[in-house]
């Protein structure tokens, strides 16, 4: 069955196959349109640099009207990600627009890697340590970044 969303999925999964953005891969999981395995590379020359970090993206039927729930499956330590790895970011939440599609997510959540805003805190830890102990923060997060050359 072809719904509104799922026409929107599929155009959103072919510009993704035809120009994707740098460091960001993301696909339907077994053929179901509605849930998505991607995968984000640590942007170059920061903390992050050569990690992969791996997320699920779940639509509804109400896609593109209302956002997808986007969660890394990878352990992430980052100010504004809970420890299940549901993201704090405006825009899958009250910022949301029907003109984001998938690469607009994902690059958004790349970008928050490097840009995290300390001031709402999902991982209270984490805003402390970026704001008071950046040395720390970024030695924690390169741990971070090579847990994810390993894990499933």
């Amino acid at each position: 069955m072809s719904t509104p969303a799922r026409k929107r999925l599929m155009r959103d999964f072919k510009r993704l196959q035809q120009d994707p953005p740098a460091g960001i891969s993301g696909a339907p999981h077994d053929n179901n349109i509605m849930l998505w395995n991607a995968v984000i590379f640590g942007p170059d020359d920061t903390p992050w640099d050569g990690g992969t970090f791996k997320l699920t993206l779940q639509f509804t039927e109400d896609y593109p009207n209302k956002p997808p729930t986007v969660r890394f499956v990878s352990r992430i330590f980052h100010p504004n990600i809970y420890a299940d790895g549901s993201i704090c970011l405006d825009i899958l939440q009250n910022q949301w627009s029907p003109i984001y599609d998938v690469a607009a997510i994902l690059t958004s959540i790349q970008s928050l890697l490097c840009d995290p805003n300390p001031n709402s805190p999902a991982n209270s830890e984490a805003a402390r340590m970026f704001s008071e102990n950046k040395r720390e923060y970024n030695r924690k997060v390169r741990e971070v970044v090579e847990q994810s050359w390993t894990a499933d």
